[in-house]
């Protein structure tokens, strides 16, 4: 009897501590930050900003190289960082996470992302804290 609760509780401290590989976040270095002006589009001649307010905003994309040290496709990286303008005022302030990464491929590999920043921030603007993070394998949301 004293045999088969040991061997209960093993296997149940075993399992408590195993995570699926799925789940576990691999971390992406993010390198070579810079940003250009997005292109014109008729669109974005009234870009406003994403808070509601309805205030003017320009509309910029950070390029940059992603570094996957992992030797697997990564999916779904958040990418997290800061962005501040001349002034060192806070572009998107309480705001860290800045988009994702569809795919990485193992390696490194070119990344764009587009921002719309407030059109009364000074230029240039410095990217800081960059990193970006994903899983092994797809996302998927079951809703029964």
């Amino acid at each position: 009897m004293i045999k088969r609760v040991i061997i209960l509780i093993s296997s149940l401290l075993l399992l408590a501590s195993w995570t699926a590989p799925a789940l576990a976040l691999v971390p992406i270095k993010l390198i070579d930050l810079s940003y250009h002006e997005c292109p014109a589009e008729p669109e974005s001649d009234n870009l406003t900003t994403s808070d509601g307010s309805g205030s003017a905003a320009n509309c910029y994309i950070v390029t940059g190289t992603a570094i996957n040290k992992s030797r697997k496709t990564v999916y779904d990286a958040d990418i997290h960082g800061r962005i501040f303008d001349a002034n060192n005022n806070s572009v998107l302030p309480n705001r860290t996470r800045l988009g994702s990464i569809e795919e990485v491929p193992a390696g490194e590999s070119q990344f764009e992302l587009q921002i719309s920043v407030p059109a009364n921030l000074a230029t240039p603007l410095k990217l800081k804290q960059f990193k970006a993070s994903g899983f092994r394998s797809r996302v998927t949301l079951h809703f029964d």
